[in-house]
């Protein structure tokens, strides 16, 4: 297959094959830790928060019912992205992960900017700081252009807009999960890994790994 001829071909690398989706949630999400979401108009940014959703075992989870109109790309092939609406306000960004039918993936919570700061800053004129950029999933979303139009989109194959890239660096090693954020059920659920350190880190305990 051919090389995409957009803006992350100039991040060493390539985007992460669909194998690497295709395992159990918890195994794929803090291997994302480090990966670069990159955009086509050269938006990019190093994932370091994430949090795994596992289907009919995860309350938490949109899929843990059944499948929807609303969620039915979860139960679809892994490497694809879901992008949600919450609290009727914001969209968050998740890669699905596999077997297919699950209905699993991960919520990628926060990135460090790394390229397309002036459109992100555009993107996002009420942020504080570049910090604060891509620092929470609805922040991210909202810099780096994700919406509901990019539910859907194959991360590891068809999508010339979105896909998320290995240049080389490592997750963290010996990480071990927090308690997942923002949520009313499944809270005791250890599904959040984060880059130890990072300030790009959203909501409480953002320094732990």
């Amino acid at each position: 297959m051919a090389k995409r001829k957009s803006a992350w071909v100039a991040w060493p690398g390539e985007p992460l094959p669909r194998a690497f989706y295709d395992r159990p949630a918890t195994a794929v999400a803090p291997q994302l830790l480090n990966k670069i979401l990159a955009a086509a108009d050269g938006r990019a940014g190093r994932i370091v928060e994430v949090e795994a959703y596992a289907g009919a075992i995860d309350p938490a989870a949109h899929t843990y019912r059944g499948k929807t109109q609303r969620n039915a790309v979860m139960f679809g092939p892994p490497g694809h992205m879901y992008v949600h609406f919450t609290y009727g306000l914001h969209w968050c960004c998740n890669c699905v992960s596999g077997p297919e039918g699950a209905g699993c993936g991960m919520l990628i919570r926060a990135l460090q900017p790394l390229h397309g700061l002036e459109q992100m800053r555009a993107a996002r004129p009420r942020a504080a700081s570049d910090r604060d950029l891509c620092r929470g999933p609805a922040r991210l979303a909202q810099a780096m252009g994700i919406t509901g139009v990019h539910n859907g989109l194959d991360l590891a194959g068809a999508s010339d807009r979105f896909t998320i890239v290995d240049d080389g660096m490592a997750p963290p090693e010996n990480l071990v999960g927090s308690l997942r954020i923002g949520i009313s059920v499944g809270k005791d659920f250890p599904w959040r890994w984060s880059v130890p350190g990072s300030p790009y880190v959203s909501g409480p305990g953002r320094r732990r790994g």
